[in-house]
C-alpha cells in the first residue's frame, strides 16, 4: 500500500439491490461511483431461484438473472464495478480510508455501505444441497411457491413465529420445529402461532437431515431428550434462526444496534458520520426485501449527491 491511494467521489461497498440502485442514481448524478461487489457479488438474491414480487418482472425472474440486469444498468451509466471486498476502514476523517482485500487503499469522499446481511444456517450439508430447491431463509420471498403444501420452519424466536404465521395463510400445514419446550418469541407472536389451527409445534427437536430427490420431500428430526429420530413429510423447509448483518468492520466507528445492524437517522440513510450512508439489509432488520433495499439505495445516492453539493 505504498503507492498513492486512489481517491473516489462515491464508493459503494456491496452489490445487491441496494448497492446497484445506489450506483445507478450516483452514476446518473455524475458522482462517478466505484463499486466493490464484496464476498457474494449480487448479494442474497444470487442464491434465490424465482423472484416474483419485484415490480417490472411480470413473469418473474431468476434471482441471479435479476442481479445481472441490475449490474448492466449500473454499468450503462458509468459505474466502475470491481471484484473485491473491504477488509478495513478508517472513518475518523474525510476522505475516508478503505482497504480492499487487505492490500489496496482507497480514499472515499462519500461512502455508501450496502454490504447486506447473511442468513444464519443450521450447518447441514443437505441444507446447502437443497438451497433454492425447497430450502429457504425467507418466507415472504418464497412462501408463494408452497401454496397448499406442507412445510417446516425451524426456530423459536420472533423471526420463526412470524415466518410460520405468514406461511400458515398459504400452506396446508406448517410444522414449527424448536429445540426447547417453549418458544423464545414475544408473547404476542406466540399467541399468533398458537391460534393458527394449521401450525403444529414440534418441541425438543432438531433437524438432522433434509431429504429429497431433486427437491425437498422430507426432514429427519431428532428429539433432543429421547434421541428418537422421526421423519416429517414436507415439501418446503424454512430456516428462521436469524440474520447477521455484514457490518463487522465498522464496529466501534458506526452506531449499530445490539445485533450489529447499522443505525441510520430517521427517514434517512445517513449514519452517525457525515458522508457515510447505509442502505439495504445491513441497516434493515424489519423488511429485508429486494424492493425496500433498492429504495434505500436510491435514498443513499441522493443523500450522497446532496452532501457533496453542500460541502
Amino acid at each position: 500500500m505504498s503507492e498513492k491511494p486512489e481517491t473516489i467521489k462515491c464508493l459503494i461497498l456491496g452489490s445487491g439491490p441496494a448497492g446497484y440502485t445506489a450506483a445507478i442514481y450516483a452514476a446518473r448524478a455524475d458522482l462517478h461511483p466505484v463499486m466493490y461487489q464484496g464476498l457474494q457479488p449480487g448479494g442474497q438474491l444470487t442464491i434465490t431461484t424465482d423472484v416474483e414480487n419485484y415490480p417490472g418482472y411480470p413473469e418473474g425472474v431468476k434471482g441471479p438473472d435479476m442481479m445481472v440486469d441490475f449490474q448492466k444498468q449500473a454499468e450503462r451509466f458509468g459505474t466502475d464495478v470491481r471484484y473485491g471486498m473491504a477488509t478495513a476502514v478508517d472513518l475518523s476523517n474525510r476522505p475516508f480510508k478503505v482497504v480492499i482485500d487487505d492490500k489496496k487503499e482507497l480514499l472515499a469522499e462519500t461512502l455508501i455501505i450496502s454490504t447486506g446481511a447473511s442468513a444464519k444456517w443450521l450447518g447441514l450439508e443437505s441444507e446447502q444441497k437443497f438451497n433454492g430447491f425447497g430450502v429457504s431463509a425467507c418466507a415472504t420471498c418464497d412462501g408463494f411457491f408452497y401454496r397448499g403444501l406442507t412445510v417446516a420452519v425451524v426456530g423459536g424466536g420472533d423471526t420463526a413465529c412470524e415466518e410460520a404465521s405468514y406461511l400458515s395463510k398459504l400452506c396446508k400445514k406448517v410444522y414449527l420445529i424448536h429445540r426447547r419446550d417453549e418458544l423464545r418469541a414475544s408473547k404476542a407472536m406466540q399467541h399468533r402461532v398458537m391460534k393458527a389451527e394449521n401450525i403444529e409445534l414440534v418441541w425438543n427437536s432438531v433437524p438432522k437431515e433434509i431429504v429429497g430427490d431433486k427437491t425437498v420431500n422430507g426432514v429427519m428430526i431428532e428429539n433432543v431428550k429421547t434421541g428418537e429420530v422421526t421423519r416429517l413429510d414436507v415439501e418446503g423447509f424454512f430456516v428462521a434462526i436469524g440474520h447477521l448483518p455484514n457490518s463487522k468492520i465498522f464496529a466501534g466507528q458506526l452506531d449499530m444496534d445490539a445485533n450489529g445492524y447499522l443505525i441510520t437517522k430517521p427517514d434517512s440513510t445517513q449514519t452517525n458520520i457525515p458522508g457515510v450512508f447505509a442502505a439495504g439489509d445491513v441497516q434493515d432488520h424489519v423488511y429485508r426485501q429486494a424492493v425496500t433495499a433498492a429504495g434505500t439505495g436510491c435514498m443513499a445516492a441522493i443523500e450522497a449527491e446532496r452532501f457533496l453539493a453542500d460541502i
